[in-house]
């Protein structure tokens, strides 16, 4: 055995994903796959594992060391009590919950139990983000006070398809499934959100579930920050299409999706392109500009081989139960503040 045995529940799209990385790990072992579907008994053969119809069955028959939850969105606090319920460690794939009150319900039963919950941001693993982090957290663009983000991509049509068309259905649009992380990202980076306002449309696609998307974020620290969302778009400015992290997209170096901008620099990501002022601070004044440089891998890789160490107590979580609830609730609000118009307050819910 090469480390802990984690089961990957789910063969969608990300599940795949998750079950490519971990036969991959060194670290970590592939102990099964959970999936009814018609896709299990394949994967299963492919690479050599146990195949099981539901969570319930693998941990009765075979109670692995770790759990990744790539499930429906509907399914993952379920399927999270389910594993904390038996001991078992698990990485939920976001959001966390499909609502707030199921996932702090799911928290606090982790917490309670002192079984370990992650969520799967896994942006959070990024050496792309661990460097903007680092250059934030070192103090050289002084103090943020604006920031800038988008995800502005094109899906296909037969993405809407899968099980059933679920993601053109309230809960599956591109604000719980892709604003999530970029929402994660800009809260590690800048601190958590305290008010939100926004406006939603599904005027492109038609569908009942959102296409575009725009907020307007107050954070903890006192900066302001604005995010533009569409699925819809003939764009590349979204993180998967600038990061240069999965190479299952084309590739924009050129492209930023997200902008920082500070009291003594600005920092533009992931092209990490880093401007400072050196002395007086005026915009008659140049800038000296850098770029750092950062070795790419894939963040989902550095996620499992993450969960094999905190599954074996040498670590904690990066990304626990509590900042995938504190994203949700972002979004939830942005949600809200979408549905009503009005700006909504996170009071007591920072980060």
């Amino acid at each position: 055995m090469t480390g802990p045995r984690i089961a990957v529940a789910g063969a969608g799209l990300i599940g795949r994903r998750h079950i490519e990385v971990t036969a991959a790990c060194p670290t970590a072992e592939l102990a099964a796959i959970v999936e009814p579907g018609p896709a299990g008994p394949d994967l299963a053969t492919r690479y050599g594992v146990p195949l099981h119809g539901s969570l319930a069955e693998l941990l009765v028959r075979d109670r692995p060391d770790g759990v990744v939850l790539a499930t429906p969105n509907r399914m993952h606090v379920d399927g999270g009590l389910a594993c904390v319920s038996e001991g078992v460690p698990v990485l939920v794939e976001k959001p966390i919950g499909d609502t707030v009150e199921g996932a702090l319900r799911l928290v606090e039963a982790a917490e309670t139990a002192q079984v370990p919950v992650l969520t799967g941001h896994h942006r959070n693993h990024s050496p792309v983000m661990a460097k903007a982090r680092e250059i934030v957290h070192s103090g050289a663009l002084g103090t943020i006070v604006a920031v800038t983000g988008t995800a502005l991509f094109h899906k296909p049509e037969d993405y809407f398809d899968v099980g059933g068309g679920w993601r053109r259905q309230p809960g599956g649009g591109p604000v719980l499934l892709n604003l999530i992380h970029d929402v994660d990202a800009l809260m590690s980076l800048v601190g958590g959100i305290v008010r939100v306002q926004a406006t939603a449309s599904s005027a492109t696609r038609g569908f009942p579930v959102e296409d575009t998307a725009a907020m307007v974020f107050t954070f903890a620290g006192g900066a302001l920050g604005t995010f533009l969302l569409c699925d819809a778009a003939a764009s590349a400015r979204s993180w998967e299409q600038t990061s240069l992290e999965n190479l299952d997209y084309p590739g924009y170096p050129d492209e930023d999706c997200y902008h920082l901008a500070g009291t003594a620099g600005s920092l533009s990501v992931p092209s990490m392109r880093l401007k400072v002022f050196d002395g007086r601070r005026s915009w008659h004044e140049p800038f000296t500009t850098s770029a750092p440089q950062v070795e790419r891998s894939d963040p989902l890789a550095n996620q499992i081989a993450h969960f094999a160490d905190v599954i074996k107590g040498e670590t904690v979580p990066l990304c626990d139960g509590r900042a995938g609830l504190a994203a949700l609730r972002g979004l939830d609000d942005g949600i809200e503040a979408a549905r009503t118009g009005h700006v909504v307050h996170v009071a007591g819910r920072v980060r």
